[in-house]
């Protein structure tokens, strides 16, 4: 497996972002080609002082192939492009392949 994980710093209007996200860009996401699953929150929180971040996004695709053909494809696009209409803080997105910690 692998996952695609964004971690979203404070937007400028974080009721707008919530909203956007909600109503428009998940949606988009989820009609991105082999995505398997796909989580989000609002609840960041630090073990130790404030957040640096006020949203989390991860999704799961089958391997990193997977991945860089939804990023690549016609929906992949529209979304890494619908971040500009609610992301006003940026965005730090990271992927990587998911590893069992048992074995």
């Amino acid at each position: 497996m692998h996952k695609l994980v964004v971690l979203y710093p404070e937007p400028a209007d974080p009721e707008h972002f919530r909203h956007y996200y909600v109503t428009n860009h998940l949606p988009l996401v989820t009609r991105m080609p082999g995505l398997l699953a796909c989580r989000y929150s609002f609840d960041v929180t630090a073990t130790q002082g404030p957040s640096p971040y006020f949203a989390v996004f991860e999704a799961e695709f089958a391997d990193a192939t997977a991945l860089t053909a939804a990023r690549a494809s016609a929906q992949g696009r529209q979304v890494a492009a619908d971040a500009a209409n609610y992301a006003t803080g940026g965005a730090v997105v990271i992927d990587y392949p998911v590893r069992d910690g048992l074995g």
